[in-house]
């Protein structure tokens, strides 16, 4: 019998502030920010296959399947669970998958939707293949791929330092959000090379941050150099902060406004123009997988 599991989400994340505390020598940003997991997601489907390759099923313009993460994700994960049987003296079965994704998070939005993809096909492939990797080595596995992905597999809402993969667990309001799409896409290595960003922000504790609607704590430091490189991000920020304190998230293009209530989103949602993408998404507290993990 085939195995199967489908409609495995992969949740945007918000940066509900981003601070860019330092730079390490192998030229990494030292980083502090809260990461906000939301209910708008990506859709992957897992099939095991009876062989070794890991396929992706579903074209996406612009992403080779080959250097895709969810390929990459999967190969990784493959060769670990091989070590650890090998070394456990066990011949492991054929470790193969085909993976068909429904892309709903936008590219170069800030969303860390290539992470999160990433982070599911872990979690979903490591469940299927009977890997018995702990949440631990797949946020190891995880960070090989991209600093955001182990955020995605810790599971939980977090502050996170370092660069992004150093996380405690931090319970935040179940607040409703519009988000929106400006119509560009931003490299995230664009915005950190630029030498026009901020990369001296004195670090806070965790016990410092707090989250409102009417002022958000601290700031994007990445929001000014995105802005100025793409006058479309200032104008979505602009129009936002009609209604709220509105912020870019991560290294762009998307940015957001929180509201107590869903009624007040959804009023929001209405007025945003026709010439831009616009959702609405809902705070959450825990990734919809984390219980392939417990």
């Amino acid at each position: 019998m085939t195995r199967t599991l489908n409609n495995c989400p992969a949740p945007a994340k918000l940066n509900l502030f981003l601070h860019v505390t330092g730079r390490r020598p192998d030229g990494y940003h030292l980083l502090q920010t809260v990461f906000q997991l939301v209910d708008f997601s990506d859709l992957l489907h897992f099939e095991v296959r009876a062989d070794d390759q890991i396929r992706r099923t579903t074209e996406i313009a612009g992403v080779p399947e080959e250097s895709d993460l969810i390929v990459r994700a999967g190969k990784l994960l493959q060769n670990a669970i091989r070590e650890k049987a090998g070394a456990a003296g066990i011949a492991p079965a054929a470790l193969g998958a085909n993976i068909r994704i429904e892309k709903n998070l936008p590219m170069g939005g800030g969303l860390g939707g290539g992470s999160s993809d990433a982070a599911t096909t872990l979690m979903a492939l490591n469940h299927l293949w009977h890997g018995g990797l702990s949440r631990e080595e797949l946020m190891a596995l995880g960070l090989q791929l991209g600093a955001d992905v182990p955020f995605f597999l810790f599971g939980r809402n977090a502050f996170a330092e370092g660069i992004g993969e150093t996380l405690q667990m931090l319970d935040t309001p179940g607040l409703w959000f519009v988000i929106i799409q400006p119509g560009v896409t931003i490299p995230t290595a664009l915005i950190f090379s630029s030498s026009e960003l901020t990369r001296c922000t004195k670090p806070v504790k965790m016990t410092d941050f707090s989250i409102g609607t009417k002022k958000l704590f601290g700031k994007n430091d990445l929001e000014p150099v995105a802005a100025k490189q793409f006058p479309e991000v200032a104008d979505a920020i602009k129009w936002l902060s009609n209604y709220g304190d509105a912020r870019m998230t991560g290294s762009g293009a998307c940015v957001f406004c929180g509201f107590t209530q869903e009624n007040e989103a959804e009023e929001v949602l209405k007025l945003v123009p026709s010439h831009w993408k616009a959702w609405k998404a809902k705070a959450m507290q825990e990734h919809p997988l984390a219980g392939l993990l417990k």
